[in-house]
């Protein structure tokens, strides 16, 4: 199951247990089995601290496994239904340590948190092994369920479980249900999961907050261009803090990424992953999980938080990025995660299959129709304009496809469903302006980005798009207030760019921060000695 390379890698991570653990397999004779005992035999085969059970028909999923202390079957708190390979291989690893001994790197008041919260939990998370957003998630809830005896959770492959995916109807991932119930859809962090749970912890950490001093430069963002300018600024030395609402932004959601210069091909957690640590390695105060809602100029520029926290800076570099942007049309909200998604990557294995469309024909667009056409049945892609713009070699890639359908002037008019899930999507041909429909199960919307500026308008000077208006170092139209990356008038959204332009911002503010602290101009000729040779 696992190559040579991998076996090593493993052996050398599985050194680090401290204490001897079980793996408890629930097998059949299915070939999922067969490929999860291949798996399980070649881990308990790298470390004599690990033993595999299997163990007879107790009415868990079948295939999967559990993974206890040694001689601790029936207090199993963490199971994985699936074989969690690909990205979530990671989340296997780290459940392995953390059974065994192997202590997490997680702030101590957080685990003091977790420690605290009352039971039972019963945690059920959904993923597909192609989301990079599930493993977040997934290893957030196992440490969870190591730490406090009253958790437990299960992870589960939805393409492994289709029947039980139909039956819950689940349509996205991570879908995390608790107690039977949905707790929360898309990536979650340990932090955020917590303060769902803690009710109490918002007040605490706007009290927190709120009681830290003044920052020399404060950036609202956490993705490329929000890190770029952190560390550029903390390199001069001085008092620097990052506010993001997730660490990463939007690269999180970037699966392939192939033009990041030096760098011939990456995924974006893995970048993102690599940008936090390079942050840490300064003085700058990461403030994640938090969300700007107002900014308010003046000698101080303070900037509010929806947990009702007040942060003050001498100067703001804003970062704030772009998120997906929407149809707006009948039926999309009352419809989202129940047939309405925006990352193929993630929820594409739940439509194997099925019919699906994709709205838009850019490169993000085609891609998507490409990768979808090798899972499911049929794929729609349907595009406003006369023609498509994706790049040309994407083009020929879809039109060789034999279970895709292109259709241009169409303009998307309505989201149909029953009301549980999608049936089908209603557009107007703009050519003749008669109304037509596509019956299918899944809606996958990729037409570009909208800018996270709405708490700004009125505040700063705003595009008619909505992004900030930046001149050529990064200053927006309020003094010591600075934009960079994708929320920015900047043209061409790319990773490469924002962390130029972060950088940029960050300079231009630290400029800003000498020059208006400088002491005043004298009014006359100060007085000039002559000093004798």
């Amino acid at each position: 199951m696992l190559d040579t390379n991998l076996k090593n890698q493993l052996k050398a991570y599985l050194e680090k247990l401290t204490q001897p653990i079980d793996i408890i397999a629930a097998l059949d004779d299915s070939a999922a089995a067969a490929e999860m005992r291949s798996l399980l035999n070649d881990i308990a085969g790298l470390s004599d601290k690990i033993a595999l059970v299997e163990s007879a028909d107790d009415g868990q999923r079948t295939p999967s496994f559990a993974i206890a202390g040694r001689g601790q079957q029936a207090g199993a708190r963490i199971r994985f239904a699936g074989i969690p390979m690909g990205h979530e291989f990671t989340s296997l690893v780290l459940a392995l340590l953390q059974v065994g001994g192997h202590p997490p790197k997680v702030d101590a008041a957080v685990i003091e948190q977790i420690r605290s919260l009352p039971g039972p939990l019963r945690f059920e998370t959904f993923i597909s092994l192609s989301c990079q957003n599930c493993p977040d998630v997934v290893q957030a809830l196992n440490l969870m369920a190591v730490i406090n005896p009253n958790i437990q959770h299960v992870m589960i492959d939805g393409a492994l479980f289709q029947d039980e995916v139909n039956q819950r109807q689940i349509m996205a991932v991570p879908t995390v249900l608790l107690n039977g119930e949905v707790f929360g859809q898309g990536r979650m962090s340990l932090e955020e999961i917590v303060a769902r749970l803690d009710t109490g912890a918002g007040a605490r950490d706007a009290a927190r907050l709120s009681q830290k001093g003044v920052f020399d430069m404060l950036i609202i963002g956490g993705g490329p261009a929000g890190a770029a300018a952190g560390i550029y600024a903390a390199r001069k030395g001085i008092n620097t803090g990052i506010v993001a609402e997730r660490f990463g932004g939007q690269v999180l959601d970037t699966m392939s990424i192939e033009n990041f210069i030096s760098v011939k091909e990456t995924e974006g957690p893995r970048l993102v992953a690599a940008l936090e640590q390079h942050v840490k390695t300064y003085d700058v105060d990461v403030m994640n999980a938090q969300r700007a809602i107002s900014l308010t100029a003046g000698k101080l520029i303070e900037v509010k938080l929806e947990s009702g926290a007040s942060l003050k800076a001498k100067s703001v570099v804003l970062a704030t990025g772009a998120r997906w942007r929407n149809l707006n049309v009948p039926g999309e909200q009352e419809y989202r995660n129940k047939g309405v998604t925006y990352c193929p990557h993630c929820d594409g294995p739940l439509f194997k299959g099925k019919r699906v469309a994709v709205i838009g024909g850019g490169n993000s667009g085609v891609e998507a129709a490409i990768d979808l056409a090798g899972i499911v049945s049929h794929v729609t892609l349907l595009e406003f304009d006369a023609q498509l713009r994706a790049d040309a070699v994407l083009q020929r890639k879809l039109l060789s496809l034999p279970n895709v359908r292109v259709i241009t002037q169409a303009q998307t008019t309505e989201v149909i469903g029953d009301g549980s899930r999608v049936k089908a999507i209603a557009y107007t041909d703009r050519q003749t302006g008669e109304p037509r429909s596509v019956e299918l199960e899944g809606i996958f919307v990729q037409i570009g980005l909208l800018p996270n500026t709405d708490f700004l308008k009125g505040v700063v000077d705003l595009s008619p798009r909505g992004e900030i208006e930046v001149d050529s170092h990064g200053r927006t139209s309020v003094a010591g207030v600075f934009a960079a990356g994708d929320a920015t008038t900047t043209p061409y959204k790319q990773i490469v760019i924002a962390m130029g332009e972060g950088s940029r911002a960050a300079l231009a503010a630290f400029d800003y921060l000498i020059r208006s602290s400088a002491p005043e101009e004298q009014e006359h000729t100060p007085k000039v000695e002559a000093v004798a040779a």
